[in-house]
């Protein structure tokens, strides 16, 4: 089974989302019922639905529509991991209709001016509960933030913290360090996992080959290993450098040198098992 453990929607009616240019391409509604056929064509049988903005509404939202597209399998949402009733809030969503498929909890820490975010008290409170909960947490975040993602996953060994977009290394400039070292740290704790994915947005949009790609997916794949790393398409976000198509195929071609079972795993076993889908 071919699963794509990261992709988006959003509907610009129900709620903007600022973080989008406004002359951008991606400025518009993106849907399941979209993405299937460009999955069906591509081979990908499930899917995990991944927050997009830090409101407490969206997260329901993308249950209820994983409760009705057999298409996506698990959702990563997002809850204020620092509010007092953490656990009481994870319990009330998983009590939701479709909160079965709430597999993971993500925070915008790109965004965080503190360095050191993930390792305040209040927060590391927050992602306790939610390894209580059974949940994965997902990281988002810039090169910098590394260290501290590393830091908090050895204070916290019974979470599983899956790194997003690797980390978003520095592609277009083709530097590998400090990026590959501040990786490495972190792939050596057992309770991290990283997605391929993002990839083609963080090198040149308009002119990244797979060249490009290479040097950052071989650090992961050497750091991680074909049992820690799954893919993900970043659906819509990636059609600002190439169609879905194009990234299922870019991410079949960097793993092409591996065994079957372990392209396997990358390609959809790994998701399955870290979501628990």
């Amino acid at each position: 089974m071919t699963v794509d453990a990261h992709h988006h929607v959003w509907d610009l009616s129900v709620r903007d989302q600022d973080w989008i240019p406004r002359h951008s391409p991606i400025r518009r509604n993106f849907t399941v019922a979209g993405l299937q056929p460009e999955a069906r064509a591509a081979g990908v049988d499930r899917t995990v639905l991944v927050q997009t903005v830090t409101v407490a509404e969206e997260t329901p939202e993308f249950l209820a529509i994983a409760d009705a597209h057999d298409l996506v399998a698990g959702v990563v949402g997002w809850t204020d991991l620092t509010r007092p009733d953490i656990a009481d809030e994870l319990a009330r969503l998983r009590a939701l209709p479709g909160g079965a498929h709430l597999k993971g909890i993500r925070h915008q820490v790109q965004g965080e001016p503190d360095p050191g975010w993930l390792l305040r008290p209040d927060v590391l409170r927050g992602l306790t509960a939610v390894a209580e909960a059974g949940l994965a947490y997902d990281l988002v975040v810039l090169p910098r933030q590394l260290p501290a993602c590393a830091k908090a996953a050895a204070r916290l060994p019974r979470l599983t913290f899956v790194l997003d977009h690797l980390g978003k290394p520095p592609i277009a400039s083709g530097a590998l360090e400090p990026w590959a070292t501040d990786l490495r740290t972190l792939a050596a704790l057992p309770n991290t996992v990283a997605k391929l994915s993002g990839l083609v947005t963080e090198a040149d949009p308009a002119d990244w080959t797979l060249d490009d790609l290479r040097p950052y997916a071989e650090t992961a794949l050497e750091a991680f290993g074909p049992d820690r790393l799954m893919f993900g398409s970043d659906w819509p976000v990636c059609t600002l450098a190439a169609t879905y198509g194009e990234v299922v195929e870019a991410t079949r071609r960097l793993i092409a040198g591996l065994g079957e079972s372990e392209r396997t795993r990358i390609m959809g076993d790994t998701a399955t098992r870290v979501y628990r889908l």
